[in-house]
Protein backbone atom coordinates (compact mmCIF):
# COMPACT_ATOMS: atom_id res chain seq x y z
CA UNK A 1 0.00 0.00 0.00
CA UNK A 2 1.03 3.60 -1.04
CA UNK A 3 2.25 5.68 1.91
CA UNK A 4 -0.28 8.40 2.69
CA UNK A 5 1.13 11.81 3.54
CA UNK A 6 -1.51 13.28 5.62
CA UNK A 7 -1.27 17.93 4.51
CA UNK A 8 -4.07 19.64 6.93
CA UNK A 9 -4.71 22.55 5.42
CA UNK A 10 -7.37 24.04 8.27
CA UNK A 11 -7.59 25.40 11.05
CA UNK A 12 -6.03 24.36 14.47
CA UNK A 13 -9.09 22.61 16.49
CA UNK A 14 -9.29 21.17 19.88
CA UNK A 15 -6.69 23.80 22.27
CA UNK A 16 -5.23 22.31 25.26
CA UNK A 17 -5.18 23.81 28.60
CA UNK A 18 -2.23 22.42 30.63
CA UNK A 19 -0.49 23.13 33.57
CA UNK A 20 3.23 21.77 33.49
CA UNK A 21 5.60 21.94 35.83
CA UNK A 22 7.61 25.06 35.90
CA UNK A 23 11.19 25.42 34.48
CA UNK A 24 13.06 27.87 32.37
CA UNK A 25 15.75 28.55 29.55
CA UNK A 26 18.84 31.14 29.93
CA UNK A 27 17.88 34.26 28.29
CA UNK A 28 21.36 34.92 26.76
CA UNK A 29 20.03 33.78 23.66
CA UNK A 30 20.16 34.43 19.97
CA UNK A 31 18.21 37.58 18.68
CA UNK A 32 16.71 38.88 15.10
CA UNK A 33 20.09 37.28 12.83
CA UNK A 34 21.85 35.30 15.47
CA UNK A 35 21.67 31.42 14.84
CA UNK A 36 23.91 28.50 14.98
CA UNK A 37 25.04 25.86 17.38
CA UNK A 38 23.09 26.59 20.40
CA UNK A 39 20.50 23.51 21.31
CA UNK A 40 18.16 22.98 23.89
CA UNK A 41 17.76 19.93 25.16
CA UNK A 42 14.43 19.23 27.24
CA UNK A 43 15.64 17.97 30.51
CA UNK A 44 12.89 18.00 33.55
CA UNK A 45 13.15 15.78 36.75
CA UNK A 46 11.88 12.41 37.21
CA UNK A 47 11.96 10.73 34.14
CA UNK A 48 13.34 8.04 35.34
CA UNK A 49 11.08 7.24 37.87
CA UNK A 50 8.11 7.49 34.81
CA UNK A 51 6.29 4.27 34.02
CA UNK A 52 8.35 2.27 31.53
CA UNK A 53 5.25 2.45 28.89
CA UNK A 54 5.17 6.36 29.17
CA UNK A 55 6.13 7.65 25.83
CA UNK A 56 9.10 10.05 26.12
CA UNK A 57 10.27 12.79 23.64
CA UNK A 58 13.50 14.04 23.31
CA UNK A 59 13.80 18.05 21.45
CA UNK A 60 16.15 20.12 19.90
CA UNK A 61 16.04 23.68 19.72
CA UNK A 62 17.85 25.93 17.08
CA UNK A 63 17.95 29.28 16.17
CA UNK A 64 16.55 32.50 17.71
CA UNK A 65 14.69 32.90 21.34
CA UNK A 66 11.42 32.59 20.05
CA UNK A 67 12.45 28.91 18.96
CA UNK A 68 13.46 27.76 22.45
CA UNK A 69 10.18 29.62 23.80
CA UNK A 70 7.77 27.81 21.52
CA UNK A 71 9.46 24.24 22.33
CA UNK A 72 8.03 25.45 25.82
CA UNK A 73 4.61 25.31 24.11
CA UNK A 74 5.54 21.94 22.30
CA UNK A 75 6.08 19.82 25.50
CA UNK A 76 2.99 21.50 26.80
CA UNK A 77 1.02 19.91 24.13
CA UNK A 78 2.30 16.44 24.59
CA UNK A 79 2.39 16.39 28.38
CA UNK A 80 -0.92 16.84 27.62
CA UNK A 81 -0.81 13.89 25.27
CA UNK A 82 1.18 12.07 28.03
CA UNK A 83 4.41 12.34 26.94
CA UNK A 84 7.16 12.45 29.26
CA UNK A 85 10.71 14.09 28.38
CA UNK A 86 14.54 12.60 28.06
CA UNK A 87 17.99 13.83 28.00
CA UNK A 88 18.97 10.21 26.09
CA UNK A 89 18.22 10.28 22.29
CA UNK A 90 17.95 6.47 22.83
CA UNK A 91 15.24 6.23 24.81
CA UNK A 92 13.02 8.19 23.31
CA UNK A 93 9.99 7.42 20.90
CA UNK A 94 9.72 10.87 19.22
CA UNK A 95 12.64 13.12 18.43
CA UNK A 96 11.48 16.70 17.33
CA UNK A 97 13.92 19.11 15.84
CA UNK A 98 12.96 22.91 16.00
CA UNK A 99 14.17 24.65 13.43
CA UNK A 100 15.43 27.54 11.95
CA UNK A 101 15.98 28.92 8.35
CA UNK A 102 17.33 32.33 8.42
CA UNK A 103 20.73 31.55 6.90
CA UNK A 104 21.53 28.20 4.41
CA UNK A 105 23.94 27.07 7.46
CA UNK A 106 21.07 26.62 9.85
CA UNK A 107 19.11 24.02 7.30
CA UNK A 108 22.65 22.05 6.79
CA UNK A 109 22.94 21.73 10.40
CA UNK A 110 19.81 19.97 11.15
CA UNK A 111 19.86 17.52 7.67
CA UNK A 112 23.45 16.64 9.26
CA UNK A 113 21.35 16.07 12.51
CA UNK A 114 19.11 13.71 10.71
CA UNK A 115 21.63 11.33 9.37
CA UNK A 116 22.53 10.78 13.02
CA UNK A 117 18.94 10.00 13.78
CA UNK A 118 19.11 7.80 10.71
CA UNK A 119 21.25 5.37 12.37
CA UNK A 120 19.24 5.49 15.80
CA UNK A 121 16.06 4.79 13.81
CA UNK A 122 17.62 1.95 11.97
CA UNK A 123 18.02 0.02 15.48
CA UNK A 124 14.08 1.31 16.93
CA UNK A 125 11.60 0.98 14.01
CA UNK A 126 9.08 2.68 16.39
CA UNK A 127 10.98 6.19 16.60
CA UNK A 128 9.35 8.67 15.10
CA UNK A 129 11.05 11.65 14.04
CA UNK A 130 9.44 15.47 13.08
CA UNK A 131 10.75 18.81 11.80
CA UNK A 132 9.11 21.85 13.58
CA UNK A 133 9.57 25.31 13.16
CA UNK A 134 10.64 27.34 10.61
CA UNK A 135 12.35 25.09 8.20
CA UNK A 136 9.14 23.11 8.02
CA UNK A 137 7.15 26.27 7.24
CA UNK A 138 9.48 26.97 4.31
CA UNK A 139 10.30 23.38 2.79
CA UNK A 140 6.62 22.15 3.52
CA UNK A 141 5.74 18.66 1.73
CA UNK A 142 9.51 18.91 0.16
CA UNK A 143 10.98 18.20 3.32
CA UNK A 144 9.77 14.90 3.65
CA UNK A 145 10.06 13.94 0.10
CA UNK A 146 13.93 14.53 0.53
CA UNK A 147 14.39 13.34 4.31
CA UNK A 148 12.75 10.13 3.76
CA UNK A 149 13.69 9.24 7.78
CA UNK A 150 10.63 12.29 8.83
CA UNK A 151 6.97 11.56 9.67
CA UNK A 152 5.78 15.08 11.30
CA UNK A 153 6.46 18.53 9.73
CA UNK A 154 4.60 21.28 11.73
CA UNK A 155 4.85 24.81 11.42
CA UNK A 156 5.31 27.92 14.19
CA UNK A 157 1.50 28.22 14.10
CA UNK A 158 0.10 24.37 14.11
CA UNK A 159 1.38 23.17 17.65
CA UNK A 160 -2.15 22.86 18.78
CA UNK A 161 -2.46 20.15 15.98
CA UNK A 162 0.32 18.26 17.74
CA UNK A 163 -1.70 15.00 19.14
CA UNK A 164 -3.70 15.34 15.78
CA UNK A 165 -0.77 14.87 13.92
CA UNK A 166 0.44 12.23 15.82
CA UNK A 167 -2.12 9.96 16.33
CA UNK A 168 -1.72 9.94 12.45
CA UNK A 169 1.89 9.14 12.19
CA UNK A 170 1.44 6.39 14.47
CA UNK A 171 -1.03 5.10 12.22
CA UNK A 172 1.76 5.02 9.89
CA UNK A 173 1.31 7.82 7.81
CA UNK A 174 3.12 11.09 7.36
CA UNK A 175 1.84 14.14 8.46
CA UNK A 176 1.88 18.00 7.92
CA UNK A 177 0.59 20.87 9.01
CA UNK A 178 2.10 23.95 7.95
CA UNK A 179 -1.21 26.53 7.98
CA UNK A 180 0.13 29.87 9.50
CA UNK A 181 -2.64 31.58 11.90
CA UNK A 182 -3.57 34.87 11.57
CA UNK A 183 -4.69 35.03 15.12
CA UNK A 184 -2.62 32.47 17.25
CA UNK A 185 -0.27 33.47 19.88
CA UNK A 186 -0.90 30.28 21.75
CA UNK A 187 -1.85 32.29 24.91
CA UNK A 188 -4.21 29.77 26.44
CA UNK A 189 -1.17 27.36 26.57
CA UNK A 190 0.99 27.62 30.15
CA UNK A 191 4.92 27.07 28.80
CA UNK A 192 6.10 23.94 30.25
CA UNK A 193 9.82 25.54 31.03
CA UNK A 194 12.78 23.89 29.90
CA UNK A 195 16.28 23.61 31.59
CA UNK A 196 15.37 25.31 34.11
CA UNK A 197 17.42 27.34 36.05
CA UNK A 198 14.09 28.64 38.13
CA UNK A 199 15.34 32.41 37.43
CA UNK A 200 14.87 33.50 33.67
CA UNK A 201 12.64 33.02 31.82
CA UNK A 202 10.94 33.91 28.47
CA UNK A 203 7.34 34.97 28.36
CA UNK A 204 5.94 35.80 24.20
CA UNK A 205 3.97 39.33 23.58
CA UNK A 206 3.77 38.85 19.72
CA UNK A 207 4.28 36.52 16.68
CA UNK A 208 4.85 37.15 12.83
CA UNK A 209 6.49 39.85 11.70
CA UNK A 210 5.64 42.24 9.00
CA UNK A 211 8.82 44.35 8.47
CA UNK A 212 9.46 42.47 5.23
CA UNK A 213 13.30 42.92 4.89
CA UNK A 214 14.40 41.71 1.82
CA UNK A 215 17.26 39.72 2.96
CA UNK A 216 14.49 37.39 5.83
CA UNK A 217 12.09 34.91 5.71
CA UNK A 218 10.50 35.26 8.98
CA UNK A 219 7.31 36.89 7.63
CA UNK A 220 7.08 34.04 5.24
CA UNK A 221 7.81 31.20 7.98
CA UNK A 222 6.00 32.80 10.89
CA UNK A 223 3.40 35.19 9.54
CA UNK A 224 1.68 38.37 9.82
CA UNK A 225 2.32 40.28 12.80
CA UNK A 226 -0.29 39.82 16.17
CA UNK A 227 0.13 40.50 19.49
CA UNK A 228 -0.97 38.81 22.65
CA UNK A 229 -4.05 39.48 25.16
CA UNK A 230 -2.54 41.48 28.23
CA UNK A 231 -3.95 39.61 30.24
CA UNK A 232 -2.86 37.02 29.82
CA UNK A 233 0.97 38.01 29.23
CA UNK A 234 0.14 39.97 33.14
CA UNK A 235 -1.08 36.26 34.43
CA UNK A 236 1.79 34.57 33.43
CA UNK A 237 4.06 37.05 34.79
CA UNK A 238 2.52 36.42 38.10
CA UNK A 239 2.66 32.94 37.91
CA UNK A 240 6.39 32.77 37.32
CA UNK A 241 6.73 35.56 40.32
CA UNK A 242 4.49 32.69 42.50
CA UNK A 243 7.27 30.20 41.68
CA UNK A 244 10.33 31.93 42.15
CA UNK A 245 11.21 33.45 39.00
CA UNK A 246 13.36 36.72 39.27
CA UNK A 247 13.79 37.94 35.72
CA UNK A 248 12.07 37.73 32.50
CA UNK A 249 12.02 38.79 28.59
CA UNK A 250 9.23 40.14 26.87
CA UNK A 251 9.63 38.34 23.43
CA UNK A 252 9.05 38.96 19.97
CA UNK A 253 10.36 39.31 16.45
CA UNK A 254 9.59 42.94 16.72
CA UNK A 255 8.19 43.63 20.13
CA UNK A 256 8.08 47.18 19.89
CA UNK A 257 5.05 47.17 17.14
CA UNK A 258 3.15 45.30 20.27
CA UNK A 259 -0.31 46.40 19.52
CA UNK A 260 -3.53 44.97 21.38
CA UNK A 261 -6.78 46.11 19.94
CA UNK A 262 -8.81 43.44 21.30
CA UNK A 263 -7.38 40.71 18.60
CA UNK A 264 -5.98 40.65 14.86
CA UNK A 265 -3.08 41.28 13.02
CA UNK A 266 -1.67 44.44 13.52
CA UNK A 267 -2.11 45.29 9.82
CA UNK A 268 -5.83 45.55 10.54
CA UNK A 269 -5.92 47.88 13.24
CA UNK A 270 -6.99 50.68 10.98
CA UNK A 271 -10.26 48.76 10.60
CA UNK A 272 -10.85 49.14 13.76
CA UNK A 273 -13.68 50.94 16.10
CA UNK A 274 -12.85 53.83 17.59
CA UNK A 275 -13.78 52.45 20.77
CA UNK A 276 -10.85 49.84 20.22
CA UNK A 277 -8.33 52.71 18.88
CA UNK A 278 -9.01 54.59 21.98
CA UNK A 279 -8.39 51.69 24.42
CA UNK A 280 -5.23 49.88 22.55
CA UNK A 281 -2.22 48.84 24.29
CA UNK A 282 0.67 50.03 22.68
CA UNK A 283 4.60 48.53 23.83
CA UNK A 284 5.22 51.01 26.18
CA UNK A 285 1.82 50.37 28.25
CA UNK A 286 2.65 47.04 28.02
CA UNK A 287 6.05 47.55 29.42
CA UNK A 288 4.44 49.73 32.64
CA UNK A 289 2.14 47.35 33.55
CA UNK A 290 4.04 44.36 33.75
CA UNK A 291 6.95 46.98 35.45
CA UNK A 292 4.33 47.53 38.24
CA UNK A 293 2.86 44.58 38.36
CA UNK A 294 5.87 42.82 39.41
CA UNK A 295 8.12 45.26 40.85
CA UNK A 296 10.66 42.35 41.95
CA UNK A 297 11.13 40.90 38.83
CA UNK A 298 13.59 42.49 36.71
CA UNK A 299 12.71 42.77 32.62
CA UNK A 300 13.96 42.59 29.84
CA UNK A 301 12.46 42.62 26.16
CA UNK A 302 14.15 41.40 22.47
CA UNK A 303 14.25 42.28 19.73
CA UNK A 304 13.49 45.83 18.81
CA UNK A 305 13.57 47.60 15.62
CA UNK A 306 14.75 50.94 15.30
CA UNK A 307 11.74 52.27 13.21
CA UNK A 308 9.48 51.22 15.81
CA UNK A 309 11.33 51.76 18.92
CA UNK A 310 9.01 54.96 20.10
CA UNK A 311 10.49 57.56 23.31
CA UNK A 312 7.70 56.51 25.33
CA UNK A 313 9.12 53.20 25.90
CA UNK A 314 12.37 54.74 26.48
CA UNK A 315 10.70 56.79 28.94
CA UNK A 316 9.39 53.89 30.63
CA UNK A 317 12.39 52.05 31.15
CA UNK A 318 14.06 55.40 32.92
CA UNK A 319 10.87 55.23 34.88
CA UNK A 320 11.29 51.96 36.43
CA UNK A 321 14.16 50.24 38.21
CA UNK A 322 13.15 46.80 37.37
CA UNK A 323 13.24 47.28 33.61
CA UNK A 324 16.92 46.79 33.20
CA UNK A 325 18.89 49.14 31.39
CA UNK A 326 19.90 47.55 27.62
CA UNK A 327 18.21 47.30 24.26
CA UNK A 328 19.40 45.41 21.26
CA UNK A 329 18.91 47.90 18.66
CA UNK A 330 19.94 45.77 15.18
CA UNK A 331 21.31 47.94 12.44
CA UNK A 332 22.40 45.51 9.91
CA UNK A 333 24.32 48.12 8.13
CA UNK A 334 25.56 51.44 8.05
CA UNK A 335 25.43 52.07 4.64
CA UNK A 336 21.95 54.15 3.70
CA UNK A 337 22.22 52.27 0.25
CA UNK A 338 22.28 49.24 1.74
CA UNK A 339 19.47 49.54 4.37
CA UNK A 340 17.49 50.97 1.36
CA UNK A 341 17.89 47.76 -0.62
CA UNK A 342 17.83 45.44 2.82
CA UNK A 343 13.91 47.49 2.86
CA UNK A 344 14.99 48.47 6.45
CA UNK A 345 12.55 50.98 7.55
CA UNK A 346 15.52 53.77 8.95
CA UNK A 347 17.99 55.67 7.57
CA UNK A 348 21.35 55.78 8.82
CA UNK A 349 21.11 59.35 10.57
CA UNK A 350 17.65 58.18 12.20
CA UNK A 351 19.15 55.22 13.64
CA UNK A 352 22.18 57.18 15.44
CA UNK A 353 19.38 60.11 16.24
CA UNK A 354 17.30 57.22 18.43
CA UNK A 355 20.97 55.78 19.65
CA UNK A 356 21.49 59.70 20.78
CA UNK A 357 17.62 59.89 22.06
CA UNK A 358 18.38 56.79 24.50
CA UNK A 359 21.74 58.14 25.60
CA UNK A 360 19.95 61.30 26.71
CA UNK A 361 17.22 59.80 28.85
CA UNK A 362 19.53 56.99 30.00
CA UNK A 363 22.95 57.88 29.79
CA UNK A 364 24.43 54.17 30.67
CA UNK A 365 21.75 52.08 28.77
CA UNK A 366 23.86 49.28 27.02
CA UNK A 367 22.86 48.90 23.12
CA UNK A 368 23.68 45.85 20.95
CA UNK A 369 23.31 45.15 17.26
CA UNK A 370 23.07 42.99 14.63
CA UNK A 371 25.03 43.30 11.41
CA UNK A 372 25.33 41.98 7.95
CA UNK A 373 28.32 41.76 6.13
CA UNK A 374 28.86 41.08 2.26
CA UNK A 375 24.96 42.06 1.36
CA UNK A 376 24.43 42.32 -2.95
CA UNK A 377 26.26 45.28 -3.59
CA UNK A 378 27.87 45.79 -0.97
CA UNK A 379 31.41 48.21 -1.92
CA UNK A 380 34.04 48.78 0.25
CA UNK A 381 32.24 52.43 1.00
CA UNK A 382 29.19 50.65 2.35
CA UNK A 383 31.53 48.25 4.53
CA UNK A 384 33.29 51.65 5.69
CA UNK A 385 30.70 53.44 6.44
CA UNK A 386 29.11 50.32 9.08
CA UNK A 387 32.40 50.21 10.63
CA UNK A 388 32.03 54.45 10.90
CA UNK A 389 28.68 53.67 12.63
CA UNK A 390 30.15 50.99 15.45
CA UNK A 391 32.88 53.46 15.97
CA UNK A 392 29.95 56.12 16.58
CA UNK A 393 27.97 53.64 18.62
CA UNK A 394 30.55 51.44 20.75
CA UNK A 395 28.18 49.23 20.80
CA UNK A 396 28.33 46.56 24.28
CA UNK A 397 27.94 43.36 21.89
CA UNK A 398 26.60 41.99 18.78
CA UNK A 399 25.82 39.50 16.16
CA UNK A 400 27.66 39.54 13.22
CA UNK A 401 27.00 37.55 10.22
CA UNK A 402 28.44 37.39 6.28
CA UNK A 403 25.13 37.00 4.36
CA UNK A 404 23.51 33.91 3.11
CA UNK A 405 21.01 33.80 0.41
CA UNK A 406 17.55 32.67 1.55
CA UNK A 407 15.23 30.92 -1.36
CA UNK A 408 11.93 33.16 -1.50
CA UNK A 409 13.05 36.37 -0.33
CA UNK A 410 13.12 39.37 -2.01
CA UNK A 411 16.93 39.66 -2.11
CA UNK A 412 17.51 36.05 -3.91
CA UNK A 413 14.63 37.13 -6.22
CA UNK A 414 15.88 40.51 -7.50
CA UNK A 415 19.64 40.59 -6.48
CA UNK A 416 22.33 39.26 -7.16
CA UNK A 417 24.70 38.21 -4.53
CA UNK A 418 28.08 39.84 -6.21
CA UNK A 419 30.36 39.96 -3.07
CA UNK A 420 32.48 37.21 -2.85
CA UNK A 421 33.35 34.79 -0.27
CA UNK A 422 36.51 35.90 0.97
CA UNK A 423 35.79 39.63 1.07
CA UNK A 424 32.50 38.75 2.76
CA UNK A 425 35.06 36.76 5.33
CA UNK A 426 37.73 39.48 5.21
CA UNK A 427 34.71 42.28 5.90
CA UNK A 428 33.05 39.93 9.06
CA UNK A 429 36.60 39.39 10.52
CA UNK A 430 36.92 43.19 10.73
CA UNK A 431 33.42 43.61 12.22
CA UNK A 432 34.02 41.27 14.89
CA UNK A 433 37.44 42.71 15.84
CA UNK A 434 36.21 46.04 15.86
CA UNK A 435 33.18 44.85 17.88
CA UNK A 436 35.99 43.20 20.48
CA UNK A 437 37.76 46.45 20.48
CA UNK A 438 34.22 48.44 21.37
CA UNK A 439 33.23 45.63 24.07
CA UNK A 440 36.57 45.80 26.20
CA UNK A 441 36.34 49.33 26.13
CA UNK A 442 32.21 49.03 27.47
CA UNK A 443 33.32 46.57 30.27
CA UNK A 444 36.03 48.69 31.43
CA UNK A 445 33.57 51.35 32.48
CA UNK A 446 32.30 49.24 35.04
CA UNK A 447 36.03 49.15 36.83
CA UNK A 448 35.71 50.04 40.40
CA UNK A 449 32.12 50.88 39.84
CA UNK A 450 29.09 48.38 41.96
CA UNK A 451 26.58 46.75 39.85
CA UNK A 452 23.82 44.20 40.79
CA UNK A 453 23.99 40.86 39.62
CA UNK A 454 21.36 38.09 39.69
CA UNK A 455 23.30 34.95 40.21
CA UNK A 456 22.07 32.57 37.55
CA UNK A 457 24.56 29.68 37.80
CA UNK A 458 27.91 28.31 38.52
CA UNK A 459 30.87 30.17 36.44
CA UNK A 460 31.63 27.67 33.89
CA UNK A 461 35.36 28.01 34.04
CA UNK A 462 35.50 27.67 37.94
CA UNK A 463 33.32 26.19 40.10
CA UNK A 464 34.31 28.33 42.44
CA UNK A 465 32.64 31.29 41.08
CA UNK A 466 29.02 32.26 40.86
CA UNK A 467 27.79 33.85 37.07
CA UNK A 468 25.30 36.17 36.49
CA UNK A 469 24.37 39.41 34.81
CA UNK A 470 24.04 42.88 35.58
CA UNK A 471 21.19 45.19 34.63
CA UNK A 472 23.07 46.37 31.36
CA UNK A 473 23.41 42.65 30.48
CA UNK A 474 26.88 42.32 30.91
CA UNK A 475 28.23 38.48 32.55
CA UNK A 476 29.48 38.83 35.78
CA UNK A 477 31.48 36.17 37.64
CA UNK A 478 32.78 36.71 41.79
CA UNK A 479 33.37 33.92 44.37
CA UNK A 480 30.16 32.20 45.53
CA UNK A 481 31.07 32.70 49.47
CA UNK A 482 27.80 32.27 51.02
CA UNK A 483 25.08 33.12 48.14
CA UNK A 484 23.07 31.23 46.25
CA UNK A 485 21.30 30.97 42.79
CA UNK A 486 18.48 33.66 42.26
CA UNK A 487 20.30 36.21 44.77
CA UNK A 488 20.57 39.72 43.60
CA UNK A 489 24.36 40.61 44.73
CA UNK A 490 26.02 43.62 45.03
CA UNK A 491 29.25 43.11 43.07
CA UNK A 492 32.23 45.53 42.88
CA UNK A 493 34.14 44.94 39.63
CA UNK A 494 37.83 44.54 39.65
CA UNK A 495 38.86 43.34 36.41
CA UNK A 496 37.13 42.54 33.30
CA UNK A 497 37.55 41.11 29.47
CA UNK A 498 35.41 42.12 26.83
CA UNK A 499 33.00 39.63 27.64
CA UNK A 500 32.90 39.29 31.74
CA UNK A 501 32.96 41.13 34.51
CA UNK A 502 35.01 40.21 37.34
CA UNK A 503 34.90 41.52 41.02
CA UNK A 504 33.61 40.22 44.58
CA UNK A 505 30.53 39.95 45.96
CA UNK A 506 30.14 43.33 48.66
CA UNK A 507 26.73 41.97 50.02
CA UNK A 508 22.85 41.14 48.91
CA UNK A 509 21.69 44.52 46.86
CA UNK A 510 18.31 45.93 48.02
CA UNK A 511 15.87 44.23 45.04
CA UNK A 512 16.34 41.09 47.46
Amino acid sequence: MKEKILNKERKNRNPHFVNGKTTVLPTNLPTENQVGKITQRIDTEDNTTKNPHTKRVYIESYGCAMNFSDSEIVASVLSKKGYTTTTKLDDADLILLNTCSIREKAEQTIRKRLEKFNKIKKTNKFLKIGILGCMAERLKNKLIEEEKIVDLVVGPDAYKDLPNLIDEIEKGQRAINVLLSKDETYSDITPYRLNSNGINAFISITRGCDNMCTFCVVPFTRGRERSRDPQSILEELNDLSKKGYKEVTLLGQNVDSYLWYGGGLKKDFHKASEIKKSTAINFSNLLEKCAIKQPKIRIRFSTSNPQDMSLDVIRIMAKYENICNHIHLPVQSGSNKILNEMNRQHSREEYLELINKIKDIIPDCSISQDIIVGFPGETEEDHKQTLDLMETVKYSFGYMYKYSERPGTVAQRKLLDDVDEPTKKRRLQEIVELQQNHSLIRTKEFLNKVVEVLIEKTSKKSKLYWSGKNNENTVAVFPKENYNVGDFVSVKITDCTSATLIGRAIGYSKNN
